[in-house]
């Protein structure tokens, strides 16, 4: 498959320009005119890239590109030897952040709640057709320490519980992956009995004490593993493409 073609599916399944971002989405370093082996991962980082060439991947996909607003724009130290490696290596390296997040089959959100069998309801943003938080419910309501059980065992990896106060059943959830942790007030102000996200801060904790509501930090890396993950196997299913996941360890 020509690269630009590449672009132009992965463009029209994920609508990158129905939502505004802090990035390019799409290709953001162009590389070799023809695409048969893609490698998808999280990130971009040195480690994925140094797999792609080993696997003489023609392409790399991700969810966390490169070209972030507000980064510093010289290409030195890391930032140039990533590039380096890539154009030397005629890899492609195509970037889709909210885009994932959002999309309503692949997306990192949605591919959450398969995983810990949370009925998506809707977006928690008000207006926004492309709300990047969502809440939903549980077919099963649920104490907060089993939910934190389930957590743990879905993703592998034990999530950070900051608890409410309340020993009242959970059923009510909403979520944003990845640094989404600003996103609790908001779920606290709609009644939400719990938040998800990836990341905390020192403010999460007192957020979630005093509006009471549970808050589990389940981990940057292991919510958005999954977006990445079904939009690679989309591309195997759909259009033929031999794809391969790779997954860089990341405590974060």
């Amino acid at each position: 498959m020509n690269n630009i073609e590449l672009e132009s599916i992965l463009n029209g399944y994920l609508k990158p320009f129905a939502i505004k971002d802090y990035c390019p989405n799409g290709m953001q370093v162009e590389g070799k005119a023809s695409v048969m082996k893609i490698v998808t991962g999280v990130t971009a980082c040195q480690a994925l890239i140094d797999a792609a060439i080993e696997q003489k991947a023609d392409a790399i996909l991700v969810h966390h590109g490169y070209f972030w607003r507000g980064e510093a724009e010289p290409l030195r130290g890391m930032k140039f030897k990533r590039i380096k490696a890539l154009i030397e290596n005629g890899i492609n390296l195509y970037a889709y952040h909210l885009p994932l997040d959002v999309h309503p089959e692949v997306g990192n959100n949605a591919q959450l709640a398969k995983l810990l069998d949370i009925e998506q309801k809707g977006g928690l943003e008000d207006g926004n057709p492309n709300s990047v938080a969502v809440w939903g419910e549980l077919p099963t309501p649920m104490m907060a320490e089993a939910f934190a059980e389930h957590i743990e065992k879905c993703l592998s990896r034990k999530p950070l519980h900051i608890e409410s106060g309340s020993d009242a059943l959970i059923s009510r959830i909403g979520w944003c992956t990845g640094g989404g942790q600003d996103f609790i007030d908001l779920a606290a102000s709609k009644g939400m009995d719990a938040f998800i996200s990836g990341e905390v801060s020192e403010r999460t904790t007192f957020s979630a004490r005093e509006q009471g509501i549970h808050y589990f930090g389940a981990g940057h890396h292991a919510t958005e593993r999954y977006g990445i993950k079904a939009l690679g196997e989309w591309l195997a299913n759909e259009h033929g493409l031999d794809v391969t996941f790779i997954d860089i360890d990341n405590p974060v």
